[in-house]
């Protein structure tokens, strides 16, 4: 729900960061795979026990995911570049949960395995709902300019890195979190999937 606000405030400093990295010589799929990289660092020191820790990586590879963009359009969007942008994302999004998982498998496991299956549901629904859209010529920049259809939901990229935070900051309650987080994400894909029955049915 707060992807479409967050990103009139984040855009215009990123679109101008992008552009100055992109005249250094950075790519955007360069800065895709460093984002990545550090998204995964987090995971790591989450999954070792240090999970304040991991906020400055995580944190960090959250900017990198919006500055490839940024780089993109300050240079050439290409299909892979938006492809290999969301394959990044689907790693980081499944990774942090399975980071707190391996930190304390008996005390984790059952509310991570219930949330990394609400991810599976919700990410399936969303990649869908964007061929159904771009089979039917649909287009929105709602959440910024992207390189498939994002549909909007009850939880978005926001509220994610939103919850990913406070994971980090209470791993104690990461059980009941995960439960409640995971929750909101399969009545998000349920929804995204009634929205495209009454918009796609003909």
């Amino acid at each position: 729900m707060l992807d479409r606000y967050a990103r009139r405030l984040i855009d215009p400093p990123l679109n101008q960061i992008g552009a100055g990295l992109a005249t250094r010589g950075y790519t955007a799929n360069g800065v895709t795979l460093i984002g990545l990289g550090l998204g995964l660092f987090a995971a790591l020191l989450i999954a070792v026990g240090a999970p304040m820790l991991a906020l400055v990586p995580l944190l960090a590879s959250r900017i990198a995911d919006g500055l490839d963009g940024a780089v993109a359009r300050a240079t050439q969007k290409t299909d892979f570049g938006g492809y290999l942008d969301i394959a990044a994302d689907f790693l980081f999004y499944g990774a942090i949960p399975l980071a707190f998982v391996l930190s304390d498998p008996a005390g984790n496991g059952s509310a991570g395995a219930f949330l990394l299956a609400s991810f599976y549901f919700n990410g399936t629904s969303f990649l869908g709902y964007a061929i159904l859209a771009e089979k039917h010529g649909d287009k929105t920049d709602a959440q910024g300019q992207k390189s498939l259809y994002y549909s909007n939901g009850i939880l978005e990229g926001t509220e994610t890195i939103v919850f990913f935070v406070i994971l980090c900051l209470l791993p104690h309650l990461f059980t009941p979190l995960a439960w409640v987080f995971g929750a909101l994400c399969f009545a998000t894909a349920t929804l995204r999937i009634y929205a495209a029955k009454q918009i796609y049915t003909t």
